[in-house]
C-alpha cells in the first residue's frame, strides 16, 4: 500500500495557478474570509472510475475555466502524474498556461485557430481542435509554410448546432482530401446534447451521424463520450472519453445516485455571532425574520464569492455535522445562518462553517436549490478564497 506522503505548505493563489503551486492543508490566512479545498486524490479516483465505468477506455481531462474553477495547473498536474494524457480546454491562452504543468501531454483547443494563432499554436505544441472549413485552410497553410506535418482535431455538428462541420462540409472534404493535405489528423469529436438523458432518442441520433460522417473522412481516433455520455455505453466510448464536470464531482444524472467522489469543500468564517428575540428582520428586505428567539451567525461569503443570490433561504451551511439553514438575503460579501442548533458555545467568532461539501449542502444540492447545474455553482467560485490542494498520494 502506498504510503501517504506528508503534506506541503500552501503558497498560492488562483491567480499564479498557472506559473507554482503547492500542496497541502496550511492554516487560514490572516483576515482570509473563505477556503476552498480541493481534493486531488478525488479528482484522480474520479477520472480512474470513468475510464473503468467505460471498460478501461482512457479517459482525457476537460481542464477549461481553470478546471470549472478548481485550478487547472494543479489538477492537470495531478491527473497527468496518474496517467492522463490528454487534456481539453476552450481557449488559446488557457492552453498556454496549461502546457507547463503537462509537458507530455497532447493539449486540445477546442474553439479553434483563431487567425493569427498559428504561429502560438506551433510554439506550444498544441492541437486546434478544427471546425471549420477556414480554419482547416488556415492550418493547411501553415504546415505548408513551415514543411511540417502539424497535428489537428476535428470536430463534427451532429445536431448540437454549436461547434462542427456540417454534413455537407464533410462531404467536401471527402471529395477534396488535399484540404487536408500536411495536417496530422489524430482525432475525430463530437459533443452530445443531451447525454444526462438516457432515453432521449437524440443520443442514438447523433451517435449514428457520428458514425457516418466519421466514416468519410481519413482513420483517426474518435471522442464522442462527456461526462455523462461515459455512462451511456460502450456504443458511445469509442476512443477516448471527454469528461469535464464528473472529474469534479458533478452527479453525471440527476436522477439517479451519483457515483463520484465529492472534490469540493468551501467554508467560510464567522463575522458575528447575534442572539436575537422573536420578530427581528434579518438582511436585504427584511425577508427573514425570526419567529422565536434566534442566534444567527453572519458568515463571509457572499454573491461576489459565487455564493449565488438564488439560494437564499434554500441552502444549508453546516458545522460539527448540523446542518444550519442559510436564511435572509445574500449579500455580495455575507450570509446570514440560523445556528440555533448547535450547543451554547460550539461555534464562536472567528471560526469557519461550512457552505459548500462537507457538512454543508453538496454541489448537485445547492445547484437544484438554485435552478441551475452544478457546472455553473464550480464555475461561479470566486477569487477571494485561500485555495488549497490537498493530496495524500500525489507526488509532485
Amino acid at each position: 500500500m502506498t504510503k501517504p506522503l506528508p503534506r506541503l505548505p500552501l503558497a498560492a493563489t488562483r491567480a499564479d495557478t498557472a506559473a507554482t503551486f503547492e500542496i497541502g492543508a496550511s492554516a487560514p490566512r490572516a483576515g482570509i474570509g473563505a477556503i476552498l479545498d480541493v481534493d486531488l486524490d478525488a479528482i484522480v479516483a474520479n477520472w480512474r472510475l470513468l475510464s473503468a465505468t467505460a471498460g478501461g477506455v482512457p479517459a482525457a481531462a476537460v481542464v477549461k475555466a481553470d478546471a470549472y474553477g478548481l485550478g487547472a495547473a494543479p489538477v492537470a498536474a495531478a491527473l497527468a502524474r496518474a496517467g492522463c494524457a490528454h487534456f481539453f480546454v476552450a481557449h488559446l491562452e488557457e492552453a498556454i498556461a496549461l502546457r507547463a504543468a503537462v509537458p507530455g501531454a497532447t493539449v486540445y483547443v477546442l474553439h479553434g485557430l483563431a487567425r493569427g494563432a498559428e504561429a502560438a499554436m506551433r510554439a506550444h505544441d498544441l492541437t486546434p481542435v478544427l471546425s471549420t472549413l477556414d480554419q482547416i485552410a488556415a492550418w493547411h497553410d501553415e504546415a505548408e509554410r513551415v514543411g511540417e506535418r502539424l497535428p489537428a482535431a476535428l470536430h463534427l455538428d451532429t445536431g448540437m448546432t454549436r461547434l462542427g462541420l456540417s454534413e455537407a462540409e464533410v462531404e467536401t472534404l471527402a471529395a477534396e482530401p488535399t484540404r487536408l493535405a500536411g495536417l496530422d489528423l489524430n482525432l475525430v469529436l463530437s459533443h452530445l446534447a443531451s447525454a444526462e438523458e438516457p432515453e432521449n432518442p437524440s443520443n442514438e441520433r447523433q451517435r449514428a451521424t457520428f458514425e457516418r460522417l466519421r466514416a468519410r473522412l481519413p482513420k483517426a481516433k474518435a471522442s464522442f463520450a462527456n461526462s455523462s455520455g461515459v455512462f451511456l455505453g460502450a456504443p458511445w466510448h469509442f476512443d477516448l472519453l471527454r469528461p469535464g464536470a464528473a472529474l469534479y464531482g458533478v452527479a453525471p444524472r440527476a436522477d439517479a445516485p451519483n457515483p463520484l467522489m465529492s472534490v469540493v469543500r468551501l467554508s467560510a468564517r464567522v463575522l458575528r455571532l447575534a442572539d436575537l428575540p422573536a420578530v427581528v428582520p434579518v438582511g436585504y428586505g427584511g425577508r427573514f425574520v425570526t419567529s422565536r428567539p434566534t442566534r444567527i451567525a453572519t458568515v463571509s461569503v457572499g454573491y461576489a464569492d459565487g455564493f449565488l443570490r438564488a439560494l437564499a433561504g434554500k441552502a444549508n451551511a453546516g458545522f460539527a455535522g448540523v446542518k444550519l439553514p442559510i436564511v435572509g438575503a445574500v449579500s455580495m460579501d455575507m450570509i446570514t445562518v440560523d445556528v440555533s442548533a448547535l450547543a451554547e458555545g460550539a461555534l464562536r467568532e472567528g471560526d469557519f462553517v461550512d457552505v459548500i461539501g462537507g457538512h454543508a449542502d453538496d454541489i448537485d444540492r445547492l445547484a437544484r436549490a438554485a435552478g441551475t447545474i452544478g457546472y455553473e455553482i464550480l464555475t461561479s467560485l470566486g477569487a477571494r478564497y485561500q485555495r488549497r490542494w490537498i493530496s495524500h498520494l500525489s507526488a509532485f
